[in-house]
């Protein structure tokens, strides 16, 4: 199993850079941002200092979406990083929470991110992509052999479907093992059914982890409150997912939808912090669900059924009190036993 670290890019920007070089130094093979304009700094700035002081990471963001750049210009900015650097840069994509909503704009529709999917991958990969009103270009600057991997993030039935039949891989933002198995089920059933061989679909959970120094009553309720903001960010999707299919639809579990009842809004300001005051709706028992908290031995059982389940990147959501504590015992402990 591969593992990646997510960052948000708070200045300065120097420090993503060392938590990235420190994630490497512990066996980490994908560095993620966040990408919002408005809320971070911009990330691809960030990217080429990361790629510069790393040997082999892969970088890329959790997630940018078609509306905040328009197409070209970011395949354009992926494929100068690979020319610089060599092939080493996903693009993950998505509907466009914060970064949209920030901006006073409405989330992406599946099929704007369908076509964008093509022309940046397409572009990225040196070969033409018609932009539209019979435009087509291609970058005549790229060298042969230039790679660009579009994973898709993904929740719902439709987007689920979409990312099995056209994406390279598959990122699913939440680390409980009944809806990964559904939702891994989903997009590989779609892959077969469009031709394509299921296997070829990366698959990357992303979602907290906060390693503790036992399981005491204590040391877990600090844990849970350092990752109960991503039961909120989360909940962002889910609360769209409701008002698209509505309650206890047979489209979406409940075992996914039935925890917002209780959500009273979202404030974007405190988006991804530890300390959200719009998440207190979430229960402990989505934070254990959703999140990987506990002891080193917890870590390995739940990541071994991930692993199971078809999963091959974890992807660790540093953002809490314990950053490097967390990168480097999953570097000491977690990583090597998993991958033994």
């Amino acid at each position: 199993m591969d593992f990646g670290l997510v960052l948000q890019t708070d200045p300065p920007a120097s420090r993503v850079v060392s938590l990235m070089k420190r994630a490497e130094r512990n066996g980490f093979r994908y560095g993620w941002t966040f990408d919002s304009a408005v809320l971070w700094q911009e990330p691809f700035v960030i990217y080429s200092q990361i790629l510069a002081h790393t040997q082999k990471l892969t970088v890329g963001p959790m997630v940018t979406n078609p509306g905040t750049r328009t197409w070209e210009v970011t395949a354009s900015t992926f494929a100068t990083l690979n020319d610089m650097f060599g092939n080493r840069t996903v693009c993950g994509i998505g509907r466009g929470d914060s970064a949209m909503r920030v901006a006073g704009r409405k989330p992406n529709t599946l099929a704007r991110i369908s076509e964008a999917m093509k022309v940046i991958r397409a572009l990225g990969r040196g070969e033409e992509a018609d932009l539209g009103g019979g435009t087509v270009i291609r970058f005549p600057w790229i060298k042969p052999g230039a790679e660009l991997p579009v994973w898709m993030a993904a929740y719902g039935p439709k987007a689920l479907r979409m990312t099995g039949e056209e994406a390279d891989g598959f990122i699913l933002q939440l680390a409980d093992l009944y809806l990964t198995e559904y939702m891994v089920k989903a997009v590989k059933d779609a892959a077969a059914a469009a031709g394509r061989d299921p296997a070829e679909v990366t698959v990357c959970v992303a979602a907290p982890a906060y390693v503790t120094a036992d399981d005491s009553p204590e040391a877990l309720a600090h844990a849970r409150e350092q990752c109960r903001w991503f039961g909120g960010m989360v909940g962002n999707h889910v609360a769209d997912l409701v008002a698209r299919y509505g309650e206890h639809s047979a489209a979406v579990p409940d075992a996914l939808t039935d925890y917002i009842k209780a959500r009273q809004g979202y404030d974007y300001t405190h988006h991804g912090r530890s300390g959200n005051p719009d998440t207190r709706f979430v229960p402990d028992e989505i934070v254990d669900r959703f999140c990987v908290v506990g002891p080193v031995e917890k870590h390995i059982e739940k990541l071994n059924a991930l692993r199971e389940l078809g999963v091959d990147q974890f992807a660790v959501y540093d953002m809490h009190d314990a950053q490097e504590a967390v990168i480097d015992a999953y570097g000491q402990h977690v990583i090597p036993a998993v991958n033994s």
